[in-house]
């Protein structure tokens, strides 16, 4: 049985372990981190910049580690979160960890901290994250401009994801 609980700082040897090569640590972090490869150290630094309630930070286990994801609000009222840090162990991808993950965390979202939106930003050269996503419910946003980021000797493009409360539980 999975279950989704607070990251511990532990968790991070695990975690910079699943980012096999700077193409996959990029789509899975943007420009949030200077260089390539990171260590547990740097995750834990990077996240000790921000108190929990500023930044959910959550691992889903079983026996182990399988997967990870942040969590911050993006308005003053607290009633839109976005999902950020979005990973599962590479040597378990495919076999639903992904879609267990994001809708955990889309219920605790829910449910937990009484947000109305959960949103969500995916390169648009990760097909397999837009798909798991959209298969949890997740809905493409239309944006006036689109967010870019230079990544690797290119620009790419992110693509704006969202599910309101209402869609999520069809109410």
């Amino acid at each position: 049985m999975l279950e989704l609980r607070q990251y511990e700082k532990r968790d991070a040897k695990a975690i910079v372990k699943w980012l096999k090569s700077e193409y996959a640590f990029r789509q899975w972090s943007a420009d949030r981190y200077e260089s390539y490869p990171i260590s547990a150290e740097d995750m834990n630094r990077y996240y000790s910049q921000y108190s929990d309630d500023e930044l959910y930070k959550l691992t889903i286990v079983d026996d182990e580690i399988i997967g990870h994801l942040t969590i911050r609000f993006i308005d003053e009222t607290r009633k839109i979160a976005r999902l950020g840090f979005v990973i599962v162990d590479d040597t378990k991808r495919g076999q639903g960890y992904g879609k267990q993950l994001v809708t955990s965390a889309i219920t605790y979202t829910f449910g937990e901290l009484k947000a109305d939106k959960v949103t969500l930003g995916v390169f648009e050269n990760n097909t397999p994250a837009i798909q798991c996503y959209l298969s949890c419910g997740f809905k493409i946003v239309e944006r006036e401009t689109t967010e870019r980021y230079p990544c690797m000797g290119e620009i790419w493009n992110c693509i704006e994801m969202e599910i309101t409360y209402e869609q999520y539980y069809k109410v």
